[in-house]
């Protein structure tokens, strides 16, 4: 689990997509994969969501779902940071959110596409 301030800004500064019910950001902590131990996953939830009982329930939706969904799509030596969206984590049924986190998995994890305009 991210704890370290340090953690959640270097995954800040790292690959991201923003799905309907949620924000991944993903960030790959070692490059050698016999070094790393398995995925870690951090969860955030700003006031936007909504008062303390609002954001709290949203993190526990998003830790439910990384539950079901890190151990299939995750990857050992990443840093995987998930941040709740106002009016979606909280009221987005679970299956959608559970899709959600598996697409934007997918997305973190495909090949960089080069950038326009770039030579």
């Amino acid at each position: 689990m991210i704890r370290n301030r340090r953690d959640f800004v270097a995954c800040a500064r790292a690959r991201r997509h923003t799905a309907a019910g949620l924000l991944l950001q993903a960030r790959l902590r070692c490059e050698v994969e016999s070094a790393c131990r398995a995925a870690r996953v951090g969860y955030t939830c700003s006031r936007k969501i909504g008062n303390a009982v609002t954001r709290n329930r949203a993190k526990r939706r998003l830790r439910a779902a990384a539950a079901q969904v890190l151990p299939e799509a995750g990857r050992p030596g990443y840093d995987y940071v998930l941040i709740g969206r106002p009016g979606a984590t909280v009221e987005r049924p679970f299956d959608a959110l559970l899709a959600d986190l598996r697409l934007a998995l997918e997305k973190v994890h495909a090949p960089a596409r080069p950038r326009r305009g770039a030579s």
